[in-house]
């Protein structure tokens, strides 16, 4: 792996499953890492996907939101990045239904205090956003793939408001020069994911069921079908994006979708059970405007080298071994 001298990186939400994962990595590579976090009341478990690399931290680790711009343009002036990861979101989508302006706060109008705090303050820097497949809602190309010109019509707050940043992030790269790129990326999973999420809160209470600590698993619409790749593939696609000498949108995929009933059966049939015996669903889970299908085409992606290493079963392999052994 090449070594990237002292480039400094700075992750804002480093605390999350992308962001812990991108720190190892960029670590690996050579980079002094600095992350920012949002102060909760309860400081305990807030860096725990970090804590193998938490040493390397000490002292880099800031608190600060994305929606106070003052705390943003702080931390960039004490680290002076080279890049800049914008990771910091409102990131789950039935919550941005019940949370929609918090959601349109922080994953909206925060990407724009930290393009007003990189105007400012540090116009040279490369900055990478995470976008998402959210923001195409129900759209699919004839083919049945959603690539960087399949249009954005989404279907929820959380993809209203990154289709907002999407844009002013193009828009300020075209009218500052700002090294802006978007990483459109479709849903990717890891056994850090949050458990409110439907690949880790299936594997988990699957395990959980086997283990008869559970007796039931409850979900909102299991014919819903997802691009599932896994975190630690996506996290390699952000960093290449911002070694290219210009800025750029790219769609990062699989190309495989698998339905969440696909999901159910594969984890179940691992730990030798009849998912029909446990699996019930709930109104209360489905979404006010559901989104059907996902599937990416990451041709421009691949050309500039990348690959995923996981595959959907070796992903959710992963998962379920490390739930066994966590509980």
């Amino acid at each position: 792996m090449t070594k990237q001298g002292n480039k400094v990186a700075l992750i804002t939400g480093i605390n999350g499953q992308d962001g812990s994962y991108l720190a190892e990595f960029l670590l690996e590579k050579g980079y002094e890492v600095w992350g920012t976090i949002k102060r909760n009341s309860v400081a305990e478990n807030q860096t725990s996907r970090l804590d193998e690399i938490y040493p390397q931290l000490l002292g880099k680790l800031q608190y600060a939101d994305l929606t106070d711009l003052a705390s943003l343009i702080s931390v960039i002036q004490q680290c002076q990045p080279d890049e800049i990861y914008n990771l910091a979101a409102q990131s789950h989508v039935r919550i941005s239904f019940d949370q929609p302006i918090y959601t349109a706060q922080a994953t909206g109008i925060g990407t724009l205090n930290l393009l007003e705090a990189i105007r400012l303050t540090k116009p040279n820097v490369k900055m990478y956003q995470a976008s998402s497949s959210e923001m195409f809602g129900n759209n699919i190309d004839k083919d049945g793939y959603q690539r960087e010109t399949t249009p954005l019509a989404p279907v929820s707050p959380y993809g209203c408001a990154k289709v907002y940043s999407y844009n002013i992030c193009n828009n300020y790269k075209n009218s500052y020069n700002l090294f802006v790129s978007n990483g459109i990326l479709f849903n990717h999973e890891s056994p850090r994911r949050g458990t409110n999420f439907v690949t880790n809160k299936v594997v988990k209470t699957a395990v959980e069921i086997k283990k008869g600590l559970r007796n039931e698993l409850v979900l909102g619409n299991m014919q819903a079908t997802r691009d599932w790749g896994h975190a630690k593939d996506y996290v390699k696609a952000m960093w290449l994006m911002l070694q290219q000498d210009k800025p750029g949108n790219f769609v990062c995929a699989t190309g495989v979708s698998h339905s969440v009933q696909d999901l159910v059966e594969y984890t179940f049939n691992k730990l030798d059970l009849d998912w029909n015996q446990y699996v019930k669903t709930d109104a209360k889970y489905l979404r006010p405007e559901e989104l059907k299908d996902l599937k990416g085409d990451s041709t421009r992606l691949r050309k500039l080298g990348w690959t995923a290493d996981y595959t959907f079963e070796t992903m959710i392999d992963e998962m379920i071994n490390y739930w066994i052994e966590k509980l």
